[in-house]
């Protein structure tokens, strides 16, 4: 195997996340959480700014392996929900109620899709693996912004 496709298929799996049999989405949104828990004491700015670049990264490896494969949205792929739930914890207090109730948001939104996601979704390649969960990831920044000032996190 090339180097390109292991650091492909690694990126793009989430160093192996994605080849979970059973809810691979879920399960490559937990493997987003150390790197989440290794950024939080930085703020909200770097956490925005790693899940931009891992959104770069992830439009160029989902755009690979969907050609590869030559399926719309591979299962396998989960760089979209790292770049989704970091999007919603930027938004997060640093305590550990308000990281479950992101990772639970985002995992709803990720799977209901509203407006704009599904639209979102249709982009050709990586961009549609990729832009329906940033938006997904908006909307569970949006909770936890509510949550806050409200104060219930």
């Amino acid at each position: 195997m090339k180097w390109q496709n292991v650091a492909t298929y690694g990126l793009g799996t989430w160093f192996g996340c994605g080849y979970v049999p059973r809810a691979p989405g879920t399960a490559g949104t937990l493997g987003a959480i150390p790197l989440y828990l290794l950024l939080r004491a930085s703020g909200s700015v770097t956490i925005l700014a790693v899940a931009g670049a891992l959104a770069i990264l992830g439009v160029l490896a989902s755009s690979r392996i969907v050609r590869e494969t030559g399926k719309k949205d591979p299962q396998i792929i989960v760089i979209d929900e790292v770049v989704g739930v970091l999007v919603t914890l930027a938004a997060a207090p640093p305590t550990w109620p308000a990281l479950v109730v992101g990772f639970v948001a985002f995992r709803i939104f990720d799977m209901w899709k509203p407006w704009p996601a599904r639209t979102a979704e249709r982009l050709p390649e990586g961009w549609g693996v990729v832009a329906d969960d940033v938006v997904a990831g908006a909307y569970g920044a949006a909770v936890l912004g509510v949550l806050r000032a409200t104060g219930v996190l």
